[in-house]
């Protein structure tokens, strides 16, 4: 796996299998060419290897040229083709063969059929290296094809993503795995941040504690946490749209995750709802709330017994604690309400050995890859 800009890529074709469709193309161009010498006209940036290599495997009389074309910023094409270098205008009687890294949609080939319609060419012809004939819209013929690909975004081999990625000998496709976003529930002691650490480096997820974020903000005194502490400082609850912002830093700073773990957010439906949309802004959802349950008894003695070690007073008091838990109730109770109803809500038995509950929560989110 490799990492241009905030993607990962991973390998797709050998430099050996590239070198062997390029041979093959070569092989067939010469066929039809080798008692003549035909024009070869490489589209940059992205044919440059390919014209380099292919001219190396076509041991005929010919002569080369070069267009430059652009239609793609960043991983989408913009839908307009602008031409930035015009092809030689000694073409007159002669054959031409347009080098083409690769063919998906065909706006280019368009634009590139448009630059011969009014020469005098004696006969041109499409070679594309690389072809998507699933989203190839076929209004033209194309001669010459080394390999058909699926229709994913690849890099190497003189394609790149946002101009990285064009010296790789190999080519790699966008790793395009299904995103896994969680929230995960629990009363105090039933071991939500255990698992979050298993579930995190099984799954590749970052997990995202707001209680952590919060402390993070604050103690670095970045503007999310003058805000929030603002609202602290005079006894308020901090906003939404605060706690939301934070997360959205984090998502953000996290481009490689696979999925995020939220623990502590949601607290209210209005927040899962507020949740949704951000994530909905993304691109991404929330696939599952899982919820740990144990019975108050077990984690009352799991608590005092952590209080003991931990000194945490609120882990010693065993009112507290259950004061504790009919807050986890009655504010868990409309969210399950909220996600039942999207059936994204999973109840996974909370007490065992911690390796047994992990592949238990394991079995719910491979359910839903």
């Amino acid at each position: 796996m490799i990492k241009l800009h905030d993607k990962l890529f991973k390998p797709y074709l050998s430099e050996t299998q590239i070198l062997e469709a390029v041979q093959k193309m070569a092989d067939n161009i010469a066929v039809d060419y080798k008692d003549e010498t035909p024009i070869f006209v490489g589209v940059l940036n992205g044919s440059f290897m390919f014209v380099a290599d292919f001219l190396k495997a076509y041991q005929h009389p010919c002569e080369v040229s070069f267009v430059k074309l652009s239609s793609y910023q960043g991983l989408t094409s913009t839908g307009i083709v602008e031409t930035l270098l015009d092809v030689s205008e000694d073409i007159e009687g002669r054959s031409v063969i347009i080098l083409e890294d690769i063919i998906d949609t065909g706006r280019t080939l368009q634009q590139l059929v448009n630059l011969f319609s009014n020469t005098n060419v004696k006969e041109f012809k499409i070679a594309s290296l690389f072809h998507k004939p699933e989203i190839y819209n076929g209004e033209y013929l194309i001669d010459y094809v080394g390999l058909e690909i699926a229709d994913c975004f690849i890099v190497g081999y003189g394609l790149d993503y946002n101009e990285l990625g064009r010296n790789l000998r190999e080519v790699y496709q966008l790793n395009q795995t299904n995103m896994i976003n969680l929230v995960l529930f629990g009363k105090p002691g039933a071991g939500k941040g255990t698992q979050a650490s298993f579930l995190k480096e099984k799954y590749n997820l970052k997990h995202i504690s707001t209680g952590d974020v919060f402390r993070f903000n604050i103690k670095n005194n970045t503007e999310l946490g003058r805000l929030a502490k603002s609202y602290m400082d005079k006894g308020d609850l901090v906003p939404d749209e605060v706690t939301i912002s934070m997360l959205k830093d984090e998502v953000e700073k996290n481009p490689e995750a696979a999925g995020f773990i939220f623990d502590g957010f949601p607290r209210t439906t209005a927040q899962a709802e507020a949740l949704d949309n951000f994530l909905e802004s993304k691109d991404m959802k929330i696939d599952a709330t899982i919820a740990l349950e144990a019975e108050d008894d077990i984690l009352v003695a799991r608590l005092l017994e952590r209080g003991k070690e931990s000194g945490r007073s609120d882990d010693q008091d065993e009112s507290k604690i259950r004061n504790r838990f009919d807050e986890y109730n009655q504010k868990t109770a409309p969210l399950k309400e909220f996600y039942s109803a999207q059936n994204k809500f999973h109840s996974v038995n909370g007490i065992g050995e911690i390796s047994d509950i992990t592949e238990r929560l394991a079995k719910v989110i491979d359910s839903l890859r």
